[in-house]
């Protein structure tokens, strides 16, 4: 007897999910947010290939680029899904010889991570990324993406924490401590694990794991555990001799001189928080890198310039961890072309904000569909339904731009139909008396009240009565001025 064929098991994808209803709506009005934010400041859109060519992606992503999801051979091209939105950026660049541009992208990107859905962490997930290409005077781009990031999250009601380094303020303090040149790269990624895990923890790794002496660790410690203003930190770094004397942090206090001066013009200077402790493991980054965090709840941030040092996990305090992070990379497009084009940008987890935005909301449920109006309609034993006269009403909305549905049956009963308006603002209620007086009635879903509080007692429970003629123009004055409960 031939056996039972194994049951399918019907769940999506570890590390992935599937949206819908006010999940979806909720993530894009996250979308439209951003990409608004990125319009305002000359946005060009950009879609790229969701798979690239491997060699495309190697060397660009340092440890972790153990994470990326290769492709089977197909056709004679090794290929990888994308990591990121930066390296395809980098690549069309150089393959179109493009100079100049300011560019943003919103798409899904795959990484072979360690799956952690409740704090928005997973395998498939969308990024939304603005950058600007091109040669222009030092800082002033870099100035307006801090300006991109606080006007995004005042958009979407967040209070947040920019957390600031510069890729050769750290690259010279390893140097200062005694970090030889090979190990630099892996010293930045356990550092970069500083916002995880305790100060024991990395310098354990850096000790055992990447080889460094104990008493550099130590000296690693005295600096990366520090952080405080713009301006705190500039002061802190020159007031140490043996920091100020290396070439490379000479270079990033001049950068961060005049990104202190038009951070203040843009208003974001009392956003930034100057984190030695932050290396972002990226290969490709040169100079200014930064990561944005939900501002710590409870606690006001201290500056621990000059104090002792001791490191806290206030960045996860939420269990979200960073939610945008970007920085500068000059170099990366040269890697592909002739020519380089510095470039600096930032890239939005739309993921994780949507996690916080969803626990924002609490048990109270968004809207699961974007529909202004239900057409109904209700008689007595000689009541036919009224199909013909609902689907005129509906198109009537329609063409007047009006979000609307109505019950696909014949003859629904109303409790049926006031089920299927679950979650729909507005009803347009057809009966035959009206009907044959060329009037229907509009009534507010939700509270058991009507819109029209100046009519009479007894017309409050059925609505508003309007004239067809005027239906469109009713409906929009009540979508437009009335407080509605599902809205």
């Amino acid at each position: 007897m031939a056996s039972k064929e194994a049951k399918i098991s019907l769940k999506a994808a570890k590390g992935t999910r599937d949206w819908s209803g006010s999940d979806l709506l909720l993530r894009d009005h996250v979308f439209d947010t951003i990409s608004n934010i990125f319009k305002l400041h000359g946005g060009t859109p950009l879609d790229t290939p969701v798979f690239e060519l491997r060699e495309i992606l190697s060397g660009k992503y340092g440890e972790d680029a153990k994470l990326i999801y290769n492709l089977e051979d197909q056709g004679g091209e090794l290929c990888a899904l994308r990591y990121d939105l930066t390296v395809p950026f980098a690549r069309w660049l150089a393959m179109n010889n493009v100079q100049q541009i300011k560019r943003y992208q919103i798409a899904k990107v795959y990484r072979r991570d360690q799956p952690a859905i409740a704090r928005g962490r997973m395998r498939e997930f969308y990024q939304c990324d603005f950058d600007i290409a091109g040669q222009y005077d030092p800082m002033i781009p870099d100035a307006e993406i801090l300006r991109v990031i606080t006007e995004t999250f005042e958009t979407l009601d967040q209070e947040i924490v920019i957390k600031l380094n510069h890729r050769k303020i750290l690259d010279g303090l390893f140097a200062v401590a005694g970090v030889p040149a090979d190990k630099i790269r892996p010293t930045s990624s356990a550092v970069d694990k500083l916002d995880k895990e305790p100060w024991d923890v990395v310098k354990k790794e850096m000790v055992e794991q990447k080889g460094l002496p104990e008493a550099v660790a130590d000296k690693i410690g005295q600096y990366v555990l520090n952080k405080g203003t713009l301006d705190e930190m500039i002061q802190f770094i020159r007031s140490d001799e043996n920091l100020s004397a290396n070439e490379e942090i000479k270079a990033g206090l001049v950068d961060l001189d005049l990104l202190s001066a038009y951070s203040k013009e843009f208003k974001t200077f009392d956003k930034i928080s100057f984190d030695l402790s932050l290396a972002r493991g990226l290969d490709y980054y040169t100079g200014v890198i930064y990561e944005v965090i939900q501002k710590p709840q409870g606690n006001k941030e201290e500056s621990r310039y000059p104090g002792k040092p001791t490191k806290s996990k206030e960045e996860t305090s939420a269990g979200v961890g960073s939610i945008a992070a970007g920085g500068r990379y000059d170099n990366l497009v040269g890697m592909y072309g002739k020519k380089q084009i510095p470039c600096v940008g930032i890239s939005f987890g739309v993921d994780r904000i949507f996690t916080i935005l969803k626990a924002r909301q609490g048990d109270k449920a968004g809207r699961s569909r974007e529909v202004d109006v239900y057409v109904m309609a209700f008689g007595g034993k000689e009541f036919d339904g009224l199909l013909l006269q609902r689907m005129s009403v509906a198109r009537q909305l329609w063409e007047g731009g009006i979000r609307a549905e109505f019950s696909a049956k014949v003859k629904p009963r109303l409790p049926q139909q006031f089920k299927a308006a679950d979650g729909v603002p507005l009803a347009v209620i057809l009966g035959q008396d009206e009907l044959g007086d060329g009037k229907v009635r509009i009534k507010v879903l939700g509270t058991g009240k009507n819109a029209a509080d100046d009519k009479k007692d007894d017309e409050k429970d059925q609505g508003l009565l309007v004239s067809r003629d005027d239906l469109v123009q009713e409906v929009k004055k009540l979508l437009r001025t009335t407080t509605l409960p599902i809205r």
